[in-house]
């Protein structure tokens, strides 16, 4: 495909594609002439993941840069897509108490997730638990683990409509999943906010 269907196809103006090739966050395309190139899927896909980054994540173009260079660091799929979350959690607030740590740390050991111990996942939600105990809101431990079972859900959804899409593999996988995850996480949070109404309307009149 030339540049204009690269374009068309990823979402953005022709000036847009060209801003992107020329700071290396696409690459480039198969030269056909001394001014032309044509461009395939995986161009596509690279061009959709970087306008995500930038509109829906809200990062820089260096930011852009480090997410695509950590995925493209690591050998395995699960490597390349937790070194793209990583990048794209920023850091709590305050840091979290070690109670806290101890109590994710004791969900993630129960639930057999593999999870690593500096995972800013895991510090960011013991990070928010503080933050509830501290306003007066504590989350008990049977609400912690029914958010940790939907989630595992959630997450496994995830991952088989990415293999779906883009096979177990490489860069490709990681490209989907950090799509997904950028996608989906308004429509969770939105789901979860309808549900909320229903269940006010249906319990409490």
């Amino acid at each position: 495909m030339w540049l204009s269907e690269l374009a068309s196809r990823g979402g953005v103006s022709v000036a847009t594609a060209k801003y992107y090739l020329r700071e290396g966050l696409v690459p480039p395309g198969e030269a056909v002439g001394a001014t032309r190139a044509r461009y395939d899927q995986s161009h596509v896909d690279r061009l959709r993941l970087v306008r995500a980054l930038v509109d829906v994540a809200g990062l820089s173009l260096d930011q852009v840069r480090d997410v695509l260079a950590a995925m493209a660091a690591e050998r395995s799929p699960a490597a390349a897509i937790g070194a793209a979350h990583y990048r794209l959690s920023p850091p709590p607030p305050t840091e979290p108490s070690a109670a806290a740590l101890d109590r994710v740390r004791a969900l993630v050991a129960d639930r057999g997730w593999q999870v690593d111990d500096d995972s800013p996942h895991l510090v960011a939600v013991a990070s928010a638990l503080d933050a509830m105990e501290a306003a007066g809101q504590p989350l008990a431990d049977t609400g912690l683990e029914t958010y940790a079972a939907s989630a595992g859900e959630v997450a496994k959804v995830d991952l088989e409509a990415m293999v779906a899409s883009a096979g177990p593999a490489g860069e490709d996988a990681a490209t989907y999943a950090v799509l997904g995850t950028l996608l989906t996480e308004p429509v969770l949070v939105g789901l979860r906010r309808m549900a909320q109404e229903h269940q006010a309307r249906a319990r409490l009149g």
